[in-house]
């Protein structure tokens, strides 16, 4: 009998890490003397690599020193205000007595993800925690296959709060489910031009489609 998964992204998705992720990009920013984006103009760029993210939020800046701060700083401080989302742990429980395997399919690092979803108690109710290590980030479907492949499973959904997640899980040929919860990276209309199958304001209505 195949076995089935469900791909899910990390952050805006199963848990809201995003003050801690915009406070580390601030932080980095600020470390190197060049002006601090506000909060809302980083939003939109989380999800892709640290080295575009910089690229594109301090030009004037030297992007692989910005990303070697960050990864310094951000660990320190990754679980200030990082927490599960409030559905989270019900639909990954429900889910699993279905029978389906459960995977993270992240832009995070294997080891940065790992390590998020043992501190905030979510590594019991997943089965892979797969990052994207050496190989093309979201909106390549790269660390979709590679989880699958772990799993020796079949894919059926990619969930996801950007449209990164949506593109890369409709190139892995699974069915796509953006969440756009009020906390969500991209915004409702971003979410819905990427077409996914469907756009919700929380996992739950995912029970009733698997």
């Amino acid at each position: 009998m195949t076995r089935r998964a469900i791909c899910f992204d990390l952050d805006g998705t199963l848990v809201d890490s995003l003050p801690d992720i915009i406070g580390g990009f601030r932080a980095a920013i600020a470390e190197h003397g060049l002006p601090v984006p506000e909060a809302d103009e980083l939003r939109p760029w989380i999800g892709l690599p640290l080295l575009d993210m910089f690229a594109a939020l301090a030009p004037d800046g030297d992007a692989s020193a910005l990303t070697a701060a960050y990864k310094r700083i951000y660990p320190r401080r990754f679980t200030l205000h990082t927490r599960p989302f409030g559905d989270t742990v019900r639909v990954l429980e429900e889910l699993r007595s279905r029978g389906y395997l459960l995977a993270v399919t992240t832009t995070k690092h294997s080891p940065m993800a790992r390590d998020l979803v043992t501190a905030l108690g979510l590594a019991d109710h997943l089965d892979l925690v797969q990052g994207t290590d050496g190989f093309p980030a979201k909106p390549a479907p790269d660390v979709i296959h590679r989880a699958l492949a772990a799993l020796e499973a079949e894919g059926t959904w990619m969930v996801g709060d950007t449209t990164h997640d949506i593109e890369a899980g409709r190139a892995a040929g699974l069915r796509t489910y953006a969440v756009c919860r009020p906390e969500a990276t991209h915004d409702r209309e971003t979410l819905a031009a990427a077409t996914p199958d469907h756009l919700e304001e929380s996992l739950l209505p995912l029970l009733d489609l698997v």
